[in-house]
């Protein structure tokens, strides 16, 4: 049903309209009590073998939406009720900004892809905290796990940035479930260079501060956000630099600048408007920073996989090799509303016929192995 829809309308519409419309259906749907209790049954299975404790949070299972779907917390509710065991939202900047000029969203049908240089549009740090607050105090119908993304402000300079992100942080940790450093978009002039050890430091350190401050006797998780493009050495500094500082975890991987290698079938014209990349072309890549920072890392972080991510297969592929969360975006467009649903059913049917007994087993058993035969 859902791809007949996405080939005679989703599909013809402009990709940034039709986000917005099939975005509005859900939240109007998640407002009606009876309809959206219909949907959370027959769309959020819960099979209690999937359930994991990760970031100081219960969960009904290790499958999540990844930051830049929902960028102010407009629909929460609507996207738990579709079956996704976390919601990040986000980015969100300090201050509000439109982001870029459209055409800023593009489709890879071909290569079930997405180009982005949305640019952190969002209404910024102080209005989603509102936001967040007043969900909180009007009873929220589902109990949630909401991961909050924050960025910096594309007008103020990277020596400002330490700032920026500080202030987003002093606004949004109250309301966070845990919070997610993002250093690695492509769309914000110079931000991947804050990815560089001596500038990550002093900032994951001063939002580390800045989240204790604003919620006293609550640790808020905190996690940073890389790009796929690191070199080898780099996702090894990050990873030492995350011990370290005792952060909680590490997203891997946000989109690519890549185009060259990925096998993609695109045309060309399309494939070459700039932006971040993402979406099945990302799997590989994304999966060997995953592997290489649980070598790195082991447990003491727990690891956050996400790029390419379209089924439970890759889901599963993704546990095993070292992440205890396993995120998606991309491969929404194309899935539809039934997409949490299936790889929820997957991985419970990936996790029966595997010799472990727990998701919590399972997380980095083939990067084990690797280790262990070299």
């Amino acid at each position: 049903m859902y791809r007949l829809l996405f080939d005679l309308l989703l599909r013809r519409l402009d990709p940034e309209r039709a986000h917005h419309l099939a975005f509005g259906w859900i939240r109007a749907l998640a407002r009606v009590p009876v309809l959206r209790t219909f949907a959370a049954a027959l769309l959020a299975p819960r099979d209690p073998a999937l359930r994991v404790e990760a970031l100081g949070r219960r969960m009904h299972g290790p499958f999540g939406l990844a930051a830049g779907f929902d960028k102010n917390a407009v629909g929460i509710d609507g996207l738990t009720m579709l079956g996704f065991d976390h919601v990040e939202i986000g980015t969100v900047t300090a201050r509000p900004q439109p982001g870029n000029p459209p055409r800023r969203l593009f489709r890879l049908v071909a290569d079930r892809a997405l180009i982005n240089r949305m640019g952190f549009n969002n209404e910024g740090s102080a209005a989603v905290a509102g936001r967040l607050a007043a969900r909180a105090a009007g009873r929220p119908p589902f109990r949630a796990v909401v991961g909050v993304n924050i960025g910096k402000t594309k007008a103020v300079p990277e020596e400002e940035a330490v700032a920026d992100y500080v202030t987003s942080a002093e606004r949004l940790a109250p309301h966070a479930d845990y919070l997610v450093v993002n250093v690695s978009s492509p769309n914000t002039p110079g931000l991947r260079n804050l990815q560089a050890a001596e500038q990550l430091r002093p900032l994951l350190a001063a939002v580390r501060a800045a989240a204790d401050r604003a919620v006293p006797g609550r640790h808020v998780p905190l996690l940073v956000k890389i790009a796929p493009d690191l070199a080898d050495a780099d996702v090894d500094a990050v990873a030492d630099l995350a011990v370290e500082l005792a952060l909680d975890g590490i997203i891997a991987t946000n989109t690519t600048i890549a185009r060259e290698g990925l096998g993609l079938r695109a045309d060309a014209a399309l494939t070459g408007e700039g932006g971040g990349l993402s979406g099945a072309p990302l799997r590989q890549r994304s999966l060997e920073v995953l592997r290489r920072l649980y070598a790195r890392v082991g447990d003491r972080l727990t690891l956050v996989g996400v790029g390419g991510v379209e089924s439970a297969e890759d889901a599963w592929e993704r546990i095993l090799a070292g992440a205890t969360l396993v995120q998606g975006y991309s491969a929404f467009v194309y899935e539809g509303p039934l997409w949490a649903r299936r790889v929820h059913r997957g991985l419970a049917a990936h996790l029966a016929a595997s010799p472990y007994a727990t998701l919590a087993d399972a997380v980095g058993a083939d990067t084990r192995k690797a280790d262990a035969a070299a």
